[in-house]
């Protein structure tokens, strides 16, 4: 067989026409805020998503918003801290294929390099609880990605992918 022919290749990645629309990519953003080897997670309260899970402080791109000013609400609007856009590094990507809606992620996550303001809890109706877990001893109730991510980061690995299947 042809390495070349789309045979192989997932059914969502088939079914493409020549000439039709490119799919829809969500973006999410990701806050990892680290502090002498631990890291800060929260607990999900009250989500569609991965509830009762513990998560990065995260959120998605809203549209015309640039992926940078993104993350800077999201810090705001979660931990009450105020972060410039220029203070951000990417630390990791993630291309993840959720399972559960067949859609394609793009996980962005950022490490500021200085913020302003004390970390709370600034939304207890989406996050039960704000805690800061050793990178070598992260929650076994935590978002699956995200364990992933972290560990990725740990090795300074900058890329990952999952839920694709896999191509020989």
């Amino acid at each position: 067989m042809n390495p070349l022919d789309n045979t192989r290749r997932p059914a969502a990645l088939r079914s493409r026409r020549p000439g039709a629309e490119p799919p829809t990519l969500v973006v999410g953003v990701h806050l990892v805020l680290l502090e002498n080897d631990t890291v800060l997670l929260g607990r999900r309260r009250n989500t569609a998503y991965a509830n009762g899970l513990w998560h990065l402080p995260a959120g998605h791109m809203e549209p015309g918003e640039r992926v940078t000013r993104s993350m800077t609400r999201e810090a705001e609007e979660e931990l009450g801290i105020l972060v410039a856009e220029a203070d951000l590094d990417l630390v990791h990507t993630l291309h993840h294929l959720d399972a559960d809606d067949g859609r394609s992620r793009l996980q962005l996550f950022f490490r500021p390099t200085h913020y302003q303001g004390r970390i709370r809890n600034a939304e207890p109706d989406k996050c039960g609880q704000l805690r800061w877990w050793p990178l070598d001893g992260l929650p076994a109730e935590i978002v699956p990605y995200t364990a992933l991510a972290l560990a990725e980061i740990t090795r300074g690995g900058t890329l990952s992918t999952v839920g694709w299947p896999t191509i020989t």
